[in-house]
């Protein structure tokens, strides 16, 4: 099982520029408004293109969604869990979690969001 991540932690390791944060949500979202940094990876290209965006499999990686009820996040690290990535964890509140407490994104809609 993925561990779990705090909004806090995350946003330490992302102003730390000490991890790569995957957003599991379909590309029309991504491109609509994602955390900052983050790359674009869906389950179903997991296995095509984990190795080309994430080629250090020791590499702290934090997976998110839309929000709790969202499991895109979860398969993703799944996924690249078994490719045999070994540091992987979720950010279960997603962006919804993040925009809520005011924090900033990227991406067309940024400024909306």
């Amino acid at each position: 099982m993925t561990t779990i991540i705090s909004r806090v932690e995350l946003r330490q390791l992302i102003d730390d520029h000490a991890v790569t944060v995957v957003d599991a949500l379909p590309a029309s979202y991504y491109e609509q408004a994602h955390l900052p940094t983050a790359i674009n990876l869906v389950e179903d290209e997991v296995a095509t293109r984990a190795a080309e965006l994430l080629p250090d499999k020791a590499a702290a990686i934090v997976t998110y969604c839309s929000n709790t009820a969202c499991h895109n996040s979860g398969k993703v690290a799944l996924s690249l869990e078994k490719l045999g990535y070994t540091n992987v964890r979720k950010y279960a509140g997603g962006i919804q979690d993040w925009t809520e407490a005011g924090l900033p994104v990227e991406g067309t809609n940024a400024a909306t969001v």
